[in-house]
């Protein structure tokens, strides 16, 4: 981006950072320019991959033509005031305010067309006649004037007239427009050929971005980033609670290797169900009637939504609600003489009930008994009865979903993939794009067929399991249907226990123990069953959890290896989270949590597996694992290490964040690994617990702990190479991994006394994104299993892939997109594609391929799971009764409590 001297902004202050975390990274993200320069840069794609089976495909990037590459952006700072000088922060009033500018002042703008972000930036081709200019915008908005009062508002017109009247008041606001910077086009076209300018590209980027929404804002939708969602109920999906799921669609341009191209692809966002209040309130708490309603729950739920009224067509923003019920609030109400004598207005107490029905003349029926809405200013409420409001559509829904929630948002909105390539390619023939004015004057036109791409199917990597039997997955999907488990445990001292009325325990025992006679685990009749007596189940749910332990020392002679444990819900168990903490962390003892809905050999056998490879068991491993050939991995010893954090649910901004890291273990095998986890702060991606260097010397991170391990478990070896899988990160976050991650790795590792560096192999993986892949020539299917693109529309300087190693099964494939920050190791593009996909064999919990690598979707589990211990009130209690923190900053975080000894060196905590 050029700068003009003396019209640029002030530099932005350092970014904020959370507390808590690590000082050197603190140092490093407040102050970048005191470290040193970066040891890692990305690298640049080294070739593309020629193995496998070509097939012809479609994706959802549509190809973009600039014809006049010379073009500029220039870029304006937008500040707005409103007549008592106070900054106006909305973005609807912002919009607005600047279209009522150009409407009125059209001359200052040349009649140049403009890009405006709704905040403080706006863009045009070529400069406006001046560098700096400020403009008067006054802008008219409606509001009820009651004529009888407002409840609450203190009003004071005649009485005579009954029904509110719609008035309208002008504000007047100061607009002041600066010239910051140049953006030119061309940097795109270079960005194109390979050639990185600085931030110039994103920058051009984000303005062609910014075109595409204000076009969607324009047309009244809803924006949540590049996403854009129409008010059109046939988009809309209930999905329960009051809950809508809205199907909307993603628009942004992308460069790759094929030029520039607009990615469209179908997005669903969550909305409130719009309607009557009262309804939405009794469909949130799931009673029957308005009266069973819990007004502290709503009152937490509607404050800052906005509503619109039955009996003036008005909207309001909710501030709360009313103290006492319709009618039984009172207000003071002023009355003006009907003879126009210059006499002091009367002030009266009426209820908000009296108002509407004697005053207004509108009859009320069950709002008289319930609260009002409050939709005033703190100091001057103005209320309104439930049965006259109704919430506005398209008010975004953030907190989490349940598993009810979601599971019919999926039922409800998955779609086949013709179907969505007939969804998307109609929206953008529909939307016209190349015809907004100001993408026109770049000469920018975009073409309305999906772009063809060529991909490879790689060939499916062979299984290895009991008795050294071949197993060749088909579609992605395999099973041990007469077939046993590579390397089966034996379960002698074992017990079930039961917190659900509804599961007979004795036939899961005799069934579990059948089934793994089948696959080769031999298990021994359970040492006890133990069932919670119906006064414990009124308990809560640790107290529930403590008194079973109670039971479970009573009736076992000692700690048993393993434990069943039975739970009424499959999902959201409430004793889940308890359980989990007090047996892995408290006792040490291996734990199995079903709840299950139908007992059959499949279902059987999917647990075992989990109990197998959780008490050391291998159930199968990939054939050239088998046989200690592995292509750059068998001869030199390499850890392969997975790492993903997991944040506090939408809605708790508090809740620490959990950052888990798996490492493998047993070189030269790939399939077995071990998680290491730690709390940090609230909503931090970066991994501030990989080194961690105490008072005295020791270092406390997960890094150490995992090359421990490794060590203990590979014969002694010590890695020489590192592979690393990072998932959750943004394109903007991968220096961050290169140089603050990747630097605290190499830290540990020097820790323990190390001089020679391992090399390193680092790629992120990402989900969220909105490339698809399709079957060419009108295939009605997903894309095969082991699907691979690493041309066309992959970036054109950077080494990234797409790789659909998993059999879709339900809606459209999405691939996996991974970036390859860094290779010290030297894969070839061949050997690197093999190996990402053999990873998504190597998941012991189940029987088909993951849709990304094993050692993410451990590390994923692993955070998800040991986050659980934080549902429940005393997740960081010691036995002392003291809370167990971490504290850098001013706000401490609980720390998780460590597993104990026993189980320390089991692969995962589920």
């Amino acid at each position: 981006m050029e700068k003009i001297p003396g019209g640029s902004p002030p530099p932005p202050p350092p970014p904020s950072v959370p507390a808590n975390v690590n000082p050197e990274l603190v140092e490093v993200l407040r102050h970048p320019e005191r470290s040193a320069i970066p040891k890692y840069s990305m690298i640049s794609r080294r070739g593309v991959g020629t193995s496998g089976r070509h097939i012809s495909l479609l994706t959802n990037h549509y190809k973009v033509s600039v014809n006049v590459p010379d073009a500029v952006f220039y870029q304006y700072s937008v500040s707005i005031t409103s007549e008592d000088n106070r900054a106006v922060e909305s973005k609807g009033i912002g919009r607005k305010l600047i279209d009522r500018l150009y409407q009125t002042y059209s001359s200052e703008f040349a009649g140049k067309r403009f890009a405006y972000d709704g905040e403080k930036s706006l863009y045009t081709v070529g400069p406006l006649p001046q560098n700096k200019s400020e403009f008067t915008v006054v802008l008219e908005e409606s509001f009820a004037k009651h004529e009888s009062g407002s409840p609450g508002g203190g009003e004071s017109p005649s009485a005579a007239v009954k029904r509110s009247k719609r008035s309208y008041r002008s504000k007047t606001f100061k607009v002041e427009i600066s010239y910051a910077a140049k953006i030119p086009l061309k940097s795109i076209a270079l960005a194109l050929k390979g050639i990185a300018i600085d931030n110039s590209t994103q920058d051009a980027l984000r303005v062609l971005d910014i075109v595409l929404r204000q076009q969607a804002a324009n047309r009244g939708c809803l924006l949540v980033r590049q996403s854009f969602f129409h008010d059109d109920s046939r988009n809309f999906n209930d999905v329960g609670g009051g809950v809508t799921g809205v199907k909307g669609f993603h628009s942004s341009f992308r460069t790759t290797q094929g030029g520039l191209s607009l990615n469209m692809d179908v997005s669903t966002t969550m909305i409130l169900t719009p309607g009557p209040v009262i309804d939405f309130l009794v469909v949130n708490q799931n009673v029957r009637e308005p009266r069973y309603v819990d007004w502290v729950k709503a009152k937490r739920m509607l404050k800052n939504l906005r509503v619109k009224t039955k009996h003036n067509n008005m909207e309001f923003k909710i501030i709360g609600l009313s103290e006492k019920p319709c009618n039984q609030q009172y207000f003071p109400m002023k009355l003006k003489n009907q003879d126009g004598a210059n006499v002091e207005a009367q002030i009266v107490e009426v209820t908000v009930y009296e108002y509407f029905t004697k005053h207004c003349g509108i009859q009320l029926g069950y709002s008289a008994y319930l609260p009002c809405l409050d939709v005033g200013k703190p100091k001057r409420p103005n209320y309104l009865p439930l049965e006259l409001c109704s919430l506005i559509s398209l008010q975004r829904y953030k907190k989490a979903l349940s598993s009810m929630q979601r599971a019919s948002l999926v039922e409800k909105s998955r779609q086949k993939p013709q179907e969505r390539i007939k969804t998307v390619t109609e929206a953008v023939r529909s939307y016209c794009y190349d015809e907004d004015p100001v993408l026109s004057s770049c000469g920018i036109s975009i073409e309305k067929q999906m772009t063809q791409v060529d991909g490879r199917i790689l060939e499916t990597p062979k299984l290895k399991v009991g008795n050294s039997e071949d197993c060749i997955p088909r579609n992605g999907r395999w099973n041990f249907n007469n077939k046993t488990l590579l390397n089966p445990t034996s379960i002698s001292k074992w017990a079930i226990v039961n917190f659900s009325a509804r599961c007979d325990i004795s036939h899961i025992s005799r069934e579990l123990i059948n089934c793994g006679r089948r696959k080769g685990i031999n298990i021994e009749r359970p040492h006890t069953l133990i069932e919670e007596d119906q006064q414990s189940r009124r308990g809560s749910p640790l107290a529930r959890v403590e008194r079973m332990f109670e039971l479970i020392r009573e009736k076992l002679p000692g700690p048993p290896e393993f434990i069943l444990c039975v739970l009424a819900e499959r999902k959201n168990s409430d004793i889940y989270g308890p359980w989990k903490k007090i047996s892995l962390s408290d006792f040490g003892i291996v734990t199995q949590c079903i709840s299950p809905t139908k007992i059959n050999d499949q279902y059987l056998t999917n647990v075992l597996l989990k109990i197998n490879s959780k008490l050391g068991g291998i159930n199968s491993l990939l054939a050239f694992e088998h046989s200690s050939h592995i292509p750059l991995i068998m001869d030199t010893p390499t850890m392969i290490l997975g790492m993903d954090v997991s944040h506090g649910s939408p809605g708790q901004s508090d809740m620490p964040s959990v950052a888990a890291v798996v490492g493998s273990r047993c070189w030269p095998l790939i399939s077995r690994y071990r998680a290491s986890v730690r709390t940090q702060s609230p909503k931090v991606e970066m991994i501030d617990a990989l080194y961690k260097p105490l008072a005295n010397g020791n270092d406390d991170g997960i890094i150490r702990e995992l090359l421990v391990d490794f060590f203990q478990t590979s014969k002694g070896h010590k890695p020489k190479q590192i592979i690393v899988f990072r998932d959750g990160v943004s394109e903007s976050q991968f220096n961050q991994v290169l140089n603050i991650e990747l630097e605290q790795i190499i830290k540990a590792y020097q820790h323990l006394g190390e001089v020679d560096i391992p090399k390193f192999t680092v790629i992120v993986a990402q989900k969220n994104h909105h490339t698809k892949l399709f079957q060419a020539g009108g295939g009605t299917e997903n894309v095969p299993p082991g699907t691979v693109v690493d041309t066309k529309i992959v970036h054109p300087r950077n080494y990234d892939f797409y790789m659909c190693a998993h059999a879709g099964m339900i809606g459209t494939s999405r691939p996996a997109h991974y970036h390859v920050l860094l290779d010290e190791i030297g894969f070839s593009p061949d050997d690197l594609l093999n190996l990402v996909h053999s990873l998504s064999y190597v998941y012991q919990r189940s029987t088909t391929a993951t849709s990304i690598v094993a050692p993410i979707c451990y590390a994923h589990l692993a955070a998800a799971q040991m986050g659980q211990f934080m549902k429940f009130e005393d997740f960081s209690e010691t036995s002392s009764g003291q809370r167990s923190m971490t504290s850098v900053g001013s706000t401490p975080v609980p720390e998780l409590p460590r597993l104990h000894e026993n189980v320390e060196g089991s692969m995962f905590f589920c």
